[in-house]
């Protein structure tokens, strides 16, 4: 009789984990995405080494005093962030890698090349609103 109720503990116990793990994965942050044009050279973590056309700059909220440098993000648009009807391209997503520092007065808070945003949105918008998470 106790085997029994362990095994249901261990049911319920697994039950709970994978929940919580699937959880995480979809968890994702929200916020505000700009762009900058080419070239996305220099950049405040690598100078004059270039990472390609799939590169982000990050505001205070996500830069940590430069820790941000080298991580990566996939970014999805979810909608508009002004009068441009319909910005974003059918769930499409975008990774991205950490190069740069978006300063004080940056609009987003991500700051995504236009390579990244025409992936994800129509750049006419010029900012949207994204979920992105860590990859």
């Amino acid at each position: 009789m106790g085997g029994r109720y362990i095994g249901i503990e261990m049911k319920v116990s697994l039950t709970v984990c994978m929940i919580l793990c699937l959880t995480s994965i979809v968890h994702a942050d929200q916020g505000k995405a700009v762009f900058f044009e080419p070239p996305y050279t220099p950049s405040a973590c690598y100078g004059t080494q270039s990472y390609g056309n799939m590169v982000a700059g990050v505001s205070d909220t996500l830069w940590n005093n430069g820790r941000a440098c080298g991580k990566r993000y996939r970014v999805k648009c979810i909608g508009g962030a002004n009068e441009a009807p319909h910005p974003c391209k059918n769930g499409d997503t975008a990774v991205v890698k950490v190069v740069d520092y978006c300063k004080a007065g940056c609009q987003g808070i991500i700051n995504l090349s236009k390579h990244a945003f025409s992936t994800i949105a129509d750049p006419d918008a010029g900012i949207i609103q994204v979920e992105f998470n860590e990859v």
